[in-house]
Protein backbone atom coordinates (compact mmCIF):
# COMPACT_ATOMS: atom_id res chain seq x y z
CA UNK A 1 0.00 0.00 0.00
CA UNK A 2 1.31 3.58 -0.96
CA UNK A 3 2.38 6.02 1.51
CA UNK A 4 0.64 9.63 0.94
CA UNK A 5 2.14 11.23 4.03
CA UNK A 6 4.92 10.62 5.92
CA UNK A 7 5.65 12.37 8.99
CA UNK A 8 8.93 11.50 11.10
CA UNK A 9 10.04 13.17 14.16
CA UNK A 10 8.50 16.17 13.39
CA UNK A 11 8.88 19.26 16.55
CA UNK A 12 7.76 22.80 16.73
CA UNK A 13 9.16 25.26 19.31
CA UNK A 14 7.63 28.84 19.82
CA UNK A 15 11.06 30.31 22.33
CA UNK A 16 10.83 28.60 25.10
CA UNK A 17 7.36 26.64 24.39
CA UNK A 18 7.59 22.70 22.67
CA UNK A 19 3.74 22.56 20.83
CA UNK A 20 4.25 19.86 19.01
CA UNK A 21 7.25 17.37 20.08
CA UNK A 22 8.77 14.03 18.08
CA UNK A 23 5.56 13.13 16.41
CA UNK A 24 5.61 10.18 13.51
CA UNK A 25 3.21 9.16 11.56
CA UNK A 26 2.21 7.60 8.39
CA UNK A 27 -0.95 7.64 6.39
CA UNK A 28 -1.94 4.90 3.56
CA UNK A 29 -3.61 6.15 0.26
CA UNK A 30 -7.13 6.48 -0.02
CA UNK A 31 -7.65 6.39 4.28
CA UNK A 32 -9.10 8.40 6.63
CA UNK A 33 -6.87 9.39 9.40
CA UNK A 34 -7.63 11.44 12.63
CA UNK A 35 -5.75 13.56 14.87
CA UNK A 36 -7.95 13.93 18.11
CA UNK A 37 -7.16 16.26 20.91
CA UNK A 38 -7.89 18.74 23.21
CA UNK A 39 -7.70 22.27 22.84
CA UNK A 40 -3.95 23.75 22.96
CA UNK A 41 -2.43 19.55 22.38
CA UNK A 42 -0.61 20.99 19.38
CA UNK A 43 -3.19 19.22 16.42
CA UNK A 44 -3.42 22.29 14.53
CA UNK A 45 0.26 23.30 14.73
CA UNK A 46 0.82 19.94 13.05
CA UNK A 47 -2.15 20.25 10.18
CA UNK A 48 -0.25 24.11 9.55
CA UNK A 49 3.63 21.89 8.96
CA UNK A 50 2.13 20.13 6.57
CA UNK A 51 -0.36 22.17 4.83
CA UNK A 52 3.37 24.65 4.85
CA UNK A 53 1.93 27.46 6.88
CA UNK A 54 4.42 26.50 9.47
CA UNK A 55 7.66 25.35 8.91
CA UNK A 56 8.91 22.64 11.44
CA UNK A 57 12.04 23.27 13.98
CA UNK A 58 13.10 19.69 13.98
CA UNK A 59 12.24 16.32 11.34
CA UNK A 60 10.69 15.51 8.18
CA UNK A 61 7.25 15.58 6.27
CA UNK A 62 6.80 13.59 2.74
CA UNK A 63 4.29 13.28 0.59
CA UNK A 64 4.58 10.14 -1.92
CA UNK A 65 8.01 10.27 -0.70
CA UNK A 66 8.80 13.25 -1.79
CA UNK A 67 10.44 16.25 1.11
CA UNK A 68 8.25 18.76 1.42
CA UNK A 69 10.82 20.66 3.83
CA UNK A 70 11.20 24.28 1.76
CA UNK A 71 8.41 24.02 -0.25
CA UNK A 72 5.79 26.92 -0.25
CA UNK A 73 2.15 25.83 0.63
CA UNK A 74 0.81 26.65 -3.22
CA UNK A 75 3.80 23.86 -4.57
CA UNK A 76 2.49 21.46 -2.06
CA UNK A 77 0.03 18.80 -3.52
CA UNK A 78 -2.32 19.11 -0.38
CA UNK A 79 -5.60 21.78 0.20
CA UNK A 80 -6.66 23.00 4.08
CA UNK A 81 -10.04 23.18 4.84
CA UNK A 82 -10.76 25.56 7.96
CA UNK A 83 -13.53 25.58 10.36
CA UNK A 84 -14.51 29.04 8.33
CA UNK A 85 -14.81 27.72 5.11
CA UNK A 86 -14.19 30.81 2.93
CA UNK A 87 -17.08 30.79 0.55
CA UNK A 88 -16.93 33.94 -1.88
CA UNK A 89 -20.26 34.97 -1.67
CA UNK A 90 -20.39 36.99 -4.53
CA UNK A 91 -19.63 33.99 -6.87
CA UNK A 92 -22.09 30.83 -7.27
CA UNK A 93 -21.31 27.55 -6.32
CA UNK A 94 -19.55 26.62 -9.82
CA UNK A 95 -17.27 30.16 -9.67
CA UNK A 96 -16.22 29.02 -6.19
CA UNK A 97 -14.84 25.43 -7.40
CA UNK A 98 -13.42 27.01 -10.52
CA UNK A 99 -11.55 29.43 -8.76
CA UNK A 100 -8.39 27.63 -8.14
CA UNK A 101 -8.39 25.96 -11.70
CA UNK A 102 -8.90 29.58 -13.42
CA UNK A 103 -6.03 30.78 -10.76
CA UNK A 104 -3.48 27.87 -12.71
CA UNK A 105 -4.51 29.11 -15.96
CA UNK A 106 -6.23 26.17 -17.17
CA UNK A 107 -8.49 25.97 -20.34
CA UNK A 108 -12.38 27.63 -19.52
CA UNK A 109 -13.68 24.53 -21.35
CA UNK A 110 -11.20 21.92 -19.40
CA UNK A 111 -12.31 23.79 -15.67
CA UNK A 112 -16.30 23.69 -16.36
CA UNK A 113 -16.37 19.76 -17.25
CA UNK A 114 -13.94 19.24 -14.15
CA UNK A 115 -16.20 21.46 -12.29
CA UNK A 116 -19.45 19.39 -13.64
CA UNK A 117 -17.69 15.78 -12.64
CA UNK A 118 -16.83 16.93 -9.01
CA UNK A 119 -20.26 18.25 -8.79
CA UNK A 120 -21.91 14.78 -9.22
CA UNK A 121 -18.79 12.96 -6.94
CA UNK A 122 -20.14 15.12 -4.39
CA UNK A 123 -23.63 15.10 -4.93
CA UNK A 124 -24.31 18.63 -6.04
CA UNK A 125 -25.65 18.01 -9.76
CA UNK A 126 -27.54 21.02 -10.87
CA UNK A 127 -26.38 23.32 -7.91
CA UNK A 128 -23.54 25.15 -9.93
CA UNK A 129 -25.85 27.80 -10.59
CA UNK A 130 -26.90 28.41 -6.97
CA UNK A 131 -25.74 31.64 -5.09
CA UNK A 132 -23.54 30.39 -1.57
CA UNK A 133 -26.24 31.75 0.42
CA UNK A 134 -29.09 29.64 -1.09
CA UNK A 135 -27.19 26.83 0.44
CA UNK A 136 -27.96 24.84 3.84
CA UNK A 137 -24.76 24.41 6.17
CA UNK A 138 -23.73 20.93 4.67
CA UNK A 139 -24.31 22.16 1.15
CA UNK A 140 -22.07 25.07 2.00
CA UNK A 141 -19.41 21.89 3.41
CA UNK A 142 -19.51 19.93 0.48
CA UNK A 143 -18.39 22.70 -1.90
CA UNK A 144 -15.70 23.60 0.09
CA UNK A 145 -14.53 20.26 -0.23
CA UNK A 146 -15.09 20.45 -3.84
CA UNK A 147 -13.22 23.18 -4.53
CA UNK A 148 -10.41 21.71 -2.43
CA UNK A 149 -10.50 18.10 -4.51
CA UNK A 150 -11.13 19.28 -8.10
CA UNK A 151 -7.73 20.54 -7.73
CA UNK A 152 -6.71 17.27 -7.58
CA UNK A 153 -4.53 17.25 -3.89
CA UNK A 154 -2.66 13.70 -2.67
CA UNK A 155 -3.75 14.85 0.49
CA UNK A 156 -6.75 16.90 2.01
CA UNK A 157 -6.28 18.13 5.15
CA UNK A 158 -9.84 19.50 7.26
CA UNK A 159 -9.07 21.84 10.15
CA UNK A 160 -12.22 21.05 12.41
CA UNK A 161 -14.56 22.11 9.80
CA UNK A 162 -18.21 20.43 11.45
CA UNK A 163 -17.46 23.04 14.42
CA UNK A 164 -19.59 25.81 13.07
CA UNK A 165 -22.80 23.68 12.35
CA UNK A 166 -25.25 22.90 14.55
CA UNK A 167 -25.59 19.74 16.68
CA UNK A 168 -27.77 17.73 14.06
CA UNK A 169 -26.12 18.87 11.07
CA UNK A 170 -22.85 17.84 12.32
CA UNK A 171 -24.17 14.51 13.39
CA UNK A 172 -25.38 14.40 9.84
CA UNK A 173 -21.95 15.43 7.87
CA UNK A 174 -20.12 13.23 10.28
CA UNK A 175 -21.68 9.99 8.18
CA UNK A 176 -21.75 12.18 4.51
CA UNK A 177 -17.93 13.28 4.98
CA UNK A 178 -17.58 9.88 5.82
CA UNK A 179 -19.35 8.60 2.88
CA UNK A 180 -17.85 11.19 0.73
CA UNK A 181 -14.49 10.13 1.32
CA UNK A 182 -14.58 6.32 0.34
CA UNK A 183 -16.20 7.67 -2.64
CA UNK A 184 -13.56 10.01 -3.91
CA UNK A 185 -10.86 8.00 -2.95
CA UNK A 186 -8.34 11.16 -1.30
CA UNK A 187 -6.16 10.87 1.50
CA UNK A 188 -8.30 12.90 4.34
CA UNK A 189 -6.39 14.01 7.26
CA UNK A 190 -8.55 15.21 10.10
CA UNK A 191 -8.20 17.67 12.92
CA UNK A 192 -10.72 17.46 15.91
CA UNK A 193 -11.61 17.79 19.21
CA UNK A 194 -14.69 15.82 19.37
CA UNK A 195 -14.40 12.32 20.20
CA UNK A 196 -17.22 10.76 18.27
CA UNK A 197 -16.48 12.38 14.63
CA UNK A 198 -12.73 10.67 15.18
CA UNK A 199 -14.48 7.51 15.62
CA UNK A 200 -17.06 7.43 13.66
CA UNK A 201 -15.05 8.86 10.27
CA UNK A 202 -11.74 7.42 10.60
CA UNK A 203 -9.72 4.36 9.81
CA UNK A 204 -7.18 5.12 12.28
CA UNK A 205 -7.16 7.47 15.01
CA UNK A 206 -3.95 9.17 16.56
CA UNK A 207 -4.73 10.85 20.06
CA UNK A 208 -2.50 13.80 20.79
CA UNK A 209 -2.09 15.44 24.21
CA UNK A 210 0.54 18.18 25.20
CA UNK A 211 2.24 17.94 22.03
CA UNK A 212 2.67 14.25 21.52
CA UNK A 213 0.57 11.10 20.28
CA UNK A 214 -0.34 9.24 23.59
CA UNK A 215 -1.70 6.36 20.67
CA UNK A 216 -2.28 6.10 16.99
CA UNK A 217 -4.96 3.12 16.47
CA UNK A 218 -8.12 1.99 14.96
CA UNK A 219 -11.21 3.34 16.85
CA UNK A 220 -12.30 -0.10 18.30
CA UNK A 221 -8.72 -0.42 19.83
CA UNK A 222 -8.69 3.28 20.93
CA UNK A 223 -11.79 2.55 22.83
CA UNK A 224 -11.57 -1.40 23.97
CA UNK A 225 -8.20 -1.23 24.36
CA UNK A 226 -6.13 2.17 25.81
CA UNK A 227 -2.57 2.57 26.05
CA UNK A 228 -2.35 5.40 28.49
CA UNK A 229 -4.63 6.73 31.35
CA UNK A 230 -5.13 9.72 28.93
CA UNK A 231 -6.55 8.18 26.39
CA UNK A 232 -8.92 5.69 28.60
CA UNK A 233 -10.48 9.15 29.93
CA UNK A 234 -10.83 11.21 26.97
CA UNK A 235 -12.05 8.92 24.26
CA UNK A 236 -15.55 7.44 25.85
CA UNK A 237 -16.62 8.17 29.36
CA UNK A 238 -15.45 5.69 32.03
CA UNK A 239 -15.69 5.77 35.91
CA UNK A 240 -12.36 6.05 37.74
CA UNK A 241 -11.37 4.60 40.89
CA UNK A 242 -7.55 4.99 42.30
CA UNK A 243 -6.09 2.35 44.71
CA UNK A 244 -3.45 0.24 45.46
CA UNK A 245 -2.73 -3.47 44.29
CA UNK A 246 -3.62 -6.11 47.52
CA UNK A 247 -2.09 -9.58 45.77
CA UNK A 248 -1.38 -10.23 41.81
CA UNK A 249 -1.26 -13.78 40.65
CA UNK A 250 0.16 -13.40 36.87
CA UNK A 251 -2.45 -10.88 35.44
CA UNK A 252 -5.06 -11.16 37.98
CA UNK A 253 -5.01 -9.05 40.59
CA UNK A 254 -7.15 -7.42 43.63
CA UNK A 255 -6.96 -3.89 44.59
CA UNK A 256 -8.57 -1.68 47.47
CA UNK A 257 -9.59 1.61 46.58
CA UNK A 258 -10.34 4.91 49.34
CA UNK A 259 -13.69 3.91 50.72
CA UNK A 260 -12.20 0.34 51.81
CA UNK A 261 -13.65 -2.19 48.34
CA UNK A 262 -11.66 -4.74 46.71
CA UNK A 263 -12.18 -5.00 43.67
CA UNK A 264 -10.78 -7.63 41.51
CA UNK A 265 -9.35 -6.77 37.83
CA UNK A 266 -7.11 -7.92 35.08
CA UNK A 267 -3.73 -6.41 34.30
CA UNK A 268 -1.69 -6.33 31.51
CA UNK A 269 1.24 -7.38 33.33
CA UNK A 270 1.94 -8.28 36.94
CA UNK A 271 2.07 -5.65 39.60
CA UNK A 272 3.84 -5.77 43.03
CA UNK A 273 1.28 -5.82 46.21
CA UNK A 274 1.11 -2.00 47.32
CA UNK A 275 1.38 -0.49 43.76
CA UNK A 276 -0.66 2.78 43.39
CA UNK A 277 -2.93 2.30 40.68
CA UNK A 278 -5.76 3.68 38.82
CA UNK A 279 -9.17 2.11 37.53
CA UNK A 280 -11.05 2.99 34.73
CA UNK A 281 -14.68 1.32 33.72
CA UNK A 282 -17.06 2.15 30.86
CA UNK A 283 -20.52 2.88 31.87
CA UNK A 284 -21.86 0.38 29.54
CA UNK A 285 -19.84 -2.56 31.61
CA UNK A 286 -21.84 -1.90 34.67
CA UNK A 287 -24.92 -4.38 35.27
CA UNK A 288 -28.12 -3.48 37.02
CA UNK A 289 -28.95 -6.09 39.58
CA UNK A 290 -27.47 -8.93 37.98
CA UNK A 291 -28.70 -12.32 38.65
CA UNK A 292 -27.28 -13.90 42.06
CA UNK A 293 -26.39 -17.27 40.29
CA UNK A 294 -23.32 -14.98 37.95
CA UNK A 295 -20.04 -15.86 39.61
CA UNK A 296 -16.76 -13.73 39.71
CA UNK A 297 -18.55 -10.78 39.49
CA UNK A 298 -17.76 -7.38 41.68
CA UNK A 299 -20.87 -6.60 43.66
CA UNK A 300 -21.95 -3.12 45.07
CA UNK A 301 -24.60 -1.50 46.17
CA UNK A 302 -25.07 2.25 45.03
CA UNK A 303 -27.67 5.48 45.37
CA UNK A 304 -29.18 6.41 42.44
CA UNK A 305 -28.73 10.08 42.71
CA UNK A 306 -30.30 11.31 39.33
CA UNK A 307 -31.91 9.53 36.17
CA UNK A 308 -29.97 10.50 32.90
CA UNK A 309 -32.80 10.36 30.19
CA UNK A 310 -30.78 10.27 26.09
CA UNK A 311 -32.75 7.85 23.80
CA UNK A 312 -30.48 4.82 23.57
CA UNK A 313 -27.60 6.60 25.46
CA UNK A 314 -30.00 7.39 28.98
CA UNK A 315 -27.70 6.49 32.03
CA UNK A 316 -28.03 6.07 35.82
CA UNK A 317 -25.53 8.84 38.17
CA UNK A 318 -24.82 7.24 40.80
CA UNK A 319 -23.00 7.15 44.43
CA UNK A 320 -21.62 3.79 46.02
CA UNK A 321 -23.25 3.73 49.33
CA UNK A 322 -20.11 4.55 51.32
CA UNK A 323 -18.56 6.89 48.97
CA UNK A 324 -18.83 10.19 47.08
CA UNK A 325 -17.47 9.20 43.72
CA UNK A 326 -20.30 9.93 40.99
CA UNK A 327 -20.36 6.41 38.79
CA UNK A 328 -22.08 6.61 35.25
CA UNK A 329 -24.27 3.36 34.78
CA UNK A 330 -25.59 2.67 31.32
CA UNK A 331 -28.99 1.70 31.09
CA UNK A 332 -29.35 -1.05 28.26
CA UNK A 333 -32.13 -0.89 25.78
CA UNK A 334 -32.84 -4.70 25.61
CA UNK A 335 -34.44 -4.09 29.63
CA UNK A 336 -36.97 -1.69 30.86
CA UNK A 337 -35.64 0.19 34.13
CA UNK A 338 -38.96 2.56 34.24
CA UNK A 339 -38.69 1.46 37.94
CA UNK A 340 -35.69 2.56 39.05
CA UNK A 341 -36.34 6.10 40.87
CA UNK A 342 -33.98 8.27 42.00
CA UNK A 343 -32.28 7.52 45.70
CA UNK A 344 -33.47 3.97 45.00
CA UNK A 345 -30.84 1.48 46.87
CA UNK A 346 -29.61 -0.75 44.14
CA UNK A 347 -26.98 -3.51 43.67
CA UNK A 348 -24.40 -3.16 39.94
CA UNK A 349 -21.50 -4.91 39.54
CA UNK A 350 -19.10 -5.85 36.87
CA UNK A 351 -16.59 -8.14 35.43
CA UNK A 352 -13.08 -8.03 36.34
CA UNK A 353 -12.33 -8.64 32.52
CA UNK A 354 -14.22 -4.89 31.88
CA UNK A 355 -11.97 -3.01 33.71
CA UNK A 356 -8.77 -1.36 32.55
CA UNK A 357 -5.76 -0.54 35.13
CA UNK A 358 -3.03 1.58 34.88
CA UNK A 359 0.19 2.44 37.59
CA UNK A 360 0.71 4.98 38.68
CA UNK A 361 4.19 5.35 38.27
CA UNK A 362 3.28 5.16 34.13
CA UNK A 363 2.15 8.69 33.96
Amino acid sequence: MQIDLSVREVTKKFEDFIAVKSVSFEVQDGSFFSILGPSGCGKTTLLRMIAGLTEPTEGMIEIRGKSMLGIPPNKRPVNLIFQQLALFPMMNVEDNIAFGLRRRGEKRTLIKKKVEAILERVDLTGFGDKKVDQLSGGQKQRVAIARCLVLDPTVLLLDEPLGALDLKLREQMKVELKKLQAKVGTTFVYITHDQSEALVMSDHVAVMNLGKFEQVDSPQNLYNNPQTPFVAQYVGDNNAWSGKILRCVETNAELEIADGTVFRTKLEKPLEPGTLVDLFLRPEAMLIQPDPGIPDLNRFEVVVKSILFDGANSRLLANPLHAETELLVALPQNRQYDYIQENDKIEVAWSAQSGICFPKNKY
